[in-house]
């Protein structure tokens, strides 16, 4: 199976609350698929592991989720995710792809640093 590096458990930015977080559909789809998960985030952690126990891997920070990673998924978008050291994290994974589900990175920007990109709303098959 994929590892899939995830950056966002709880449903916003700034709060541990994890009620209807969209991690929560994800990881179980992403485990469903045969998929291992390694996650980070800065607040909700403990709840996380409170709510769905250890079948996922919890990072101790965003690199350490990207460690080895087959593909990356931003599901919420803190601050300290913005302006990740992109050529660090490029050296980390193990494929370069990312899916940016906030629309918080240039699609342009991801291109020119060689990662496969995907995002909400635009046709990245057309671009």
């Amino acid at each position: 199976g994929k590892t899939i590096a995830l950056w966002g458990l709880s449903f916003k930015p700034q709060t541990d609350d994890m009620r209807e977080a969209p991690s929560l559909v994800i990881i179980k789809k992403l485990l469903e698929s045969g998929c291992k998960v390694r996650a980070y985030d800065p607040v909700a952690m403990h709840e996380a592991q409170r709510r769905i126990g250890n079948v996922i891997e919890y990072a101790k920070d965003p690199y350490d989720a990207a460690v080895d990673a087959d593909a990356l998924m931003l599901i919420t978008e803190w601050t300290e995710f913005r302006f990740p050291n992109w050529n660090v994290i490029k050296k980390l994974m193990k494929h370069n792809v990312v899916f940016d589900g906030r629309n918080i990175y240039d699609y342009k920007e991801m291109k020119e640093r060689g990662f496969t990109y995907f995002c909400m709303g635009i046709d990245t098959k057309k671009k």
